[in-house]
């Protein structure tokens, strides 16, 4: 039987999402609780990988396993791991459903927040310079204009293609003055949303224009973007699916 997990955390402390040799990840915490509970290896397959330090508000995972499920699994995995990681929900689906491959959207929030801020500490990226919020969101929209973003991706990565699709990019503004913004897209690229975060703080202190901005996603060059925004800013805050994936969700 496949399964699907729903859970959210805070990636401080962790080396990202996926497993790593010389760190601690999301996904070893609880393939690690979900191995002790069942009593085989189970090893888990999330939507996506985000980085170190990166957080979500809504991330899933896919397992598998021919064993009847304990009714009381829910609270046996959250009281193993840790208090910034949480299993919200378990249940089953078809077993072509496939946590990554099959979800249709990712929406990410980046948070800037404009003094410090105790209580959001390590969630939100202190940035204090003025910015041109207008200036930021003329150059955003047109990320909508293209689908290959080479320029917004780390080197070294092993992916088929560079195009994506976005749906919406742009910038809200808080009455405090503090700064979120929103994408949402297909799929992403290693990286891509803080690169393009950072790239458009230049355009935002006028380091760059919108159509400066706009070369360099046509030039699907890394080195002429901007630096990559810190981690800390960054959620992934929902993962889209078909309908079919929650049929036999409880309650739907």
């Amino acid at each position: 039987m496949r399964y699907f997990l729903e859970l959210a955390y805070r990636g401080t402390t962790y080396h990202g999402w996926q497993r790593q040799p010389n760190g601690l990840s999301v996904q070893e915490v609880i393939e690690t609780a979900l191995t002790t509970i069942l009593r085989q290896p189970i090893s888990i397959v999330g939507s996506g990988r985000t980085d170190t330090g990166v957080h979500a508000g809504q991330q899933f995972a896919h397992f598998e396993t021919e064993l009847p499920l304990p009714a009381n699994l829910l609270r046996s995995i959250n009281s193993l791991i840790p208090g910034d990681i949480a299993i919200y929900d378990c249940f089953s689906v078809h077993p072509d459903d496939h946590a990554r491959y099959t979800a249709t959207y990712r929406y990410y929030q980046y948070s800037i927040i404009r003094r410090k801020d105790p209580f959001r500490n390590g969630l939100a990226y202190i940035f204090t310079l003025p910015l041109d919020v207008a200036l930021m969101n003329q150059a955003a929209s047109v990320l909508l204009n293209h689908t290959n973003f080479e320029s917004f991706s780390k080197v070294k990565t092993d992916v088929k293609t560079f195009n994506c699709r976005i749906d919406f990019a742009y910038w809200a503004v808080e009455p405090t003055g503090n700064l979120t913004f929103h994408i949402k897209a297909d799929r992403f690229l290693r990286g891509m949303v803080r690169a393009i975060v950072g790239t458009l703080l230049d355009v935002g202190q006028g380091r760059l224009s919108p159509d400066a901005f706009e070369q360099i996603i046509r030039d699907h060059d890394r080195r002429k973007a901007g630096r990559a925004a810190p981690a800390e800013g960054l959620s992934l805050v929902a993962v889209g699916y078909p309908e079919s994936v929650f049929m036999f969700r409880s309650g739907q």
